[in-house]
């Protein structure tokens, strides 16, 4: 049982560093949206675009690894 609830808490906190990656780089393309008018901001801006969307793929890997752990657990499928 112990093993369970180990191995649950490990993937709960892999969900949340991963969400904590997720809002950083976010933040970071918002701060790129807000800087000058050049081509090169724009593919920075561009750039952390795609760095946030695969965090977010991430994110989205850990939580439903997180999950089915949880339904697994909790009603055995």
């Amino acid at each position: 049982m112990q093993d369970d609830v180990s191995e649950l808490d490990r993937m709960q906190a892999a969900y949340k560093a991963a969400v904590e990656e997720w809002i950083s780089a976010i933040r970071h393309e918002e701060a790129l949206a807000s800087v000058d008018h050049k081509i090169s901001q724009v593919d920075k801006w561009e750039g952390a675009h795609f760095r946030e969307e695969d965090v977010r793929r991430k994110v989205k890997a850990a939580k439903k690894q997180y999950e089915d752990a949880l339904r697994r657990k909790f009603f055995k499928f």
